[in-house]
């Protein structure tokens, strides 16, 4: 599996300040307490492997939490790079991805960004690790509101898939989520 990480905590070029996970926004379900409520969001009726990624990802033994996530099960030519998935000639006609926002269980655990930046590094090695072509997971550390008075780093996994079908696309999505959990060390059950 292809997998990389960057840093988007200032503006960029042209002044625009960078994305900011918000974890107190307004459709915001807590799945900490109850990971099974996952299957409640309209992500898992439309995508059932994304509410099975969120129930790992939200145990109680998992080191993260989520605050937000989202599905597109379709993604257009231009949206996602066939190159950078290791996809192979045709391989690229269908392709669909999703994101998570990834939030410390321990407030202090991404205080710097150095500790984000080593747990998103072995991360994306434990993916790269993982035998599955056509996919690829983007790890952003971003700033993040976890309560009106408090913050800390957060992480979006971005995951992009393609396939000949849009089953196949679908598959590879699913293999990539029922394996990012351990890479963020979430037990696997």
């Amino acid at each position: 599996m292809e997998a990389d990480w960057e840093f988007e905590l200032g503006p960029d070029a042209a002044g625009k300040a960078a994305p900011v996970i918000d974890a107190a926004w307004a459709g915001f379900v807590d799945l900490r307490s109850e990971p099974e409520r996952a299957w409640e969001l309209p992500e898992a009726g439309q995508f059932s492997a994304m509410a099975e990624a969120l129930i790992k990802l939200n145990a109680i033994d998992s080191p993260v939490w989520t605050s937000k996530c989202d599905f597109w099960p379709r993604l257009e030519e231009g949206e996602f790079d066939p190159d950078e998935m290791a996809a192979p000639p045709g391989y690229a006609t269908h392709a669909m991805g999703c994101y998570i926002d990834l939030l410390p269980r321990d407030d202090q655990r991404w205080i710097l960004p150095e500790s984000a930046a080593d747990e998103c590094r072995n991360a994306c090695r434990l993916l790269r690790a993982v035998l599955l072509g056509c996919c690829r997971v983007d790890l952003v550390i971003r700033r993040a509101i976890v309560a009106p008075d408090a913050e800390c780093l957060g992480v979006t996994a971005y995951l992009t898939s393609c396939g000949e079908t849009t089953a196949e696309a679908a598959k590879t999505l699913q293999a990539a989520l029922m394996v990012l959990p351990g890479a963020f060390g979430a037990a696997q059950r």
